[in-house]
C-alpha cells in the first residue's frame, strides 16, 4: 500500500457518473444507486440528513459542497456561529398504533477529528445554537417530506441545553414549551436563527 492514508475529501458528484467494469461503463450509476438507498425520505437516518439541508437552505448557506458526515458539528454560518440539527416527526415508515413521542436527542459528544483520527477528552456540546426540526405533519396518506409547510422548527441556544436541570440527553415537545420555545415556520427559520446568533455573540 503507497502513500500516507490520509483523510479522503470525497468530490462533489452529478449522479451521472457511471458503475465500471474492466475499464468499460455499465449500463447502472450512481443516480439509481442514490434513488435506491435514500428515497424514503421518511426513515429516521435519511429525514436526519434532509432536515439539515432544509436548515441549511432556510439560512442561505451554500449547497455546492459535500455534506461532513463526522464534522462536530452540522453546519455553520457566515459569522462563525455552529448549528447541529437534530430530527424528529410523528410519524414513521412502519406501521404505528399511534403518531410517535416527540423526542429530540441533545445529549453531549466526544468531537472526533477526521484529521488525525482522535476523540477530544471532554463530552459537550458542540455546537452554540440547536435547530429541533420537527416533520409535524399527521396524516400518512399525505406526508410529504418535501413540502416545508409540513415542518416546523425550534431555535434553542446551548447554554440553555447546558442549564436544564432536567435530562441532559433529549427534550420533548412540553419541556421546550416550558421553557418558552415556540414552533416557528421555514419562512421564519432564518430570522429565529440570526436573532438567537446576534444574542449569543452580544454577550
Amino acid at each position: 500500500m503507497n502513500g500516507e492514508l490520509r483523510r479522503l475529501r470525497a468530490p462533489r458528484l452529478t449522479g451521472g457518473e457511471r458503475f465500471r467494469l474492466a475499464g468499460k461503463a455499465l449500463d447502472f450509476g450512481l443516480l439509481g444507486f442514490w434513488q435506491w438507498s435514500v428515497s424514503d425520505l421518511v426513515s429516521n437516518a435519511t429525514r436526519g440528513r434532509l432536515a439539515e439541508y432544509i436548515v441549511a437552505r432556510a439560512l442561505g448557506l451554500p449547497d455546492h459542497g459535500v455534506r461532513d458526515e463526522w464534522a462536530a458539528y452540522d453546519l455553520i454560518t457566515a459569522e462563525g456561529i455552529r448549528l447541529e440539527v437534530k430530527s424528529a416527526s410523528y410519524l414513521q415508515s412502519w406501521y404505528q398504533k399511534k403518531p410517535s413521542t416527540i423526542l429530540f436527542s441533545v445529549r453531549a459528544s466526544r468531537a472526533w477529528d477526521p484529521e488525525t483520527n482522535e476523540l477530544s477528552k471532554e463530552a459537550r456540546r458542540q455546537a452554540n445554537l440547536y435547530v429541533l426540526a420537527l416533520l409535524a405533519h399527521a396524516d400518512k396518506a399525505t406526508l410529504n417530506p418535501l413540502d416545508l409547510d409540513q415542518w416546523s422548527f425550534f431555535v434553542v441556544p446551548t447554554e440553555v441545553l447546558d442549564a436544564r436541570r432536567r435530562s441532559q440527553h433529549s427534550i420533548t415537545l412540553p419541556s421546550l414549551a416550558t421553557l418558552g420555545y415556540q414552533a416557528v415556520s421555514f419562512g421564519e427559520l432564518g430570522e429565529a436563527v440570526r436573532s438567537a446568533a446576534n444574542e449569543i455573540q452580544e454577550r
